[in-house]
């Protein structure tokens, strides 16, 4: 593995990270982790608290960021944040954004047309929101050259036509509408189920539980192995306490489930993990001890400042 502070590379697999929001989630942990056991966020674990909770106000801190991978010639976006001027009355940290987001892809040397492939993970409001930008008054596929990967599961179930509840309420509101409908109309979806490869380095598999789409995106390439495993972890303390879910989580048990398989994967392969949120040094390689888990180091960028 060789990195510096902006890009990591395994094997063959470039992995650079593009910034769209760092600070405040505005939940406090009660409630962006319920069922956390009492006094585990007081307690002393191997990880910097500061990157997860802000000392000053008590509430956790996020980061919302893409990974973009250069493999096999091609420039594929995981995740594609929470997007600019999103009307999101019922996830106002997310309402009317206006961040530097295409500026900071800019900086990394791609062009919204130079994107061959975009993964959304799964389909909630901070994940799928460059999907599209706003051109005048429509929302048109902000990577016009790509082929938007979602699963069909995670496709049909946020489909409002559909009539589903989830555990969000209205959190997810519009999002199907201004994000993800858009680049399906005009033709740029591929949506997939059980398992879909990339090419030789990526392969996409199904996650459920967070939501009943989730997906994780393994990287295998000279040796090396990642895995990208958006929501599935949100914070640190997950990795201590791995029967932790967010609010936000469809399946509780199923995600905890999926949790813990791919922890366990994780540390049997010596894996780099990915979790979409993490905002300190990004990446992290997990240890186990039976069914315990914990961080075995961390591994990955600068700090998000």
């Amino acid at each position: 593995m060789e990195h510096h502070p902006e890009q990591i590379v395994l094997g063959d697999v470039t992995v650079t990270r593009i910034k769209e929001y760092y600070g405040t989630a505005g939940l406090s942990p009660d409630r962006f982790f319920p069922d956390s056991p009492a006094g585990s966020w007081e307690q002393q674990h191997d990880w910097p608290a500061a990157d997860f909770r802000d000392p000053s106000t008590g509430e956790c801190r996020t980061a919302i960021q893409s990974w973009l991978l250069r493999s096999e010639g091609r420039t594929v976006l995981v995740d594609t944040g929470a997007g600019n001027h999103k009307d999101r009355p019922h996830a106002p940290a997310w309402h009317r954004l206006d961040t530097d987001y295409l500026d900071n892809l800019a900086a990394a040397g791609v062009r919204p047309e130079d994107v061959d492939l975009v993964v959304n993970t799964h389909l909630h409001v901070d994940h799928v929101g460059w999907n599209t930008r706003l051109d005048g008054r429509d929302w048109v596929p902000t990577f016009p050259n790509a082929t938007y990967l979602m699963t069909r599961r995670d496709h049909e179930f946020w489909d409002p036509a559909n009539g589903h509840r989830s555990v969000l309420g209205r959190g997810n509101q519009n999002v199907f509408e201004d994000s993800v409908a858009p680049v399906h109309r005009a033709g740029l979806t591929h949506l997939w189920d059980g398992t879909y490869r990339i090419d030789r380095n990526l392969r996409l598999d199904l996650a459920p539980g967070h939501t009943p789409g989730s997906s994780v995106l393994t990287l295998e390439s000279g040796g090396e192995q990642a895995l990208f495993i958006g929501d599935l972890v949100h914070t640190a303390l997950q990795i201590a306490e791995p029967d932790t879910n967010s609010c936000f989580c469809e399946d509780p048990a199923q995600s905890r489930a999926t949790r813990r398989e791919l922890l366990g994967r994780a540390a049997d392969h010596h894996a780099l993990v990915f979790p979409a949120h993490f905002g300190g040094r990004g990446a992290l390689r997990v240890t186990r001890n039976g069914s315990r888990f914990a961080i075995g180091e961390w591994a990955g960028f600068s700090r998000i400042r």
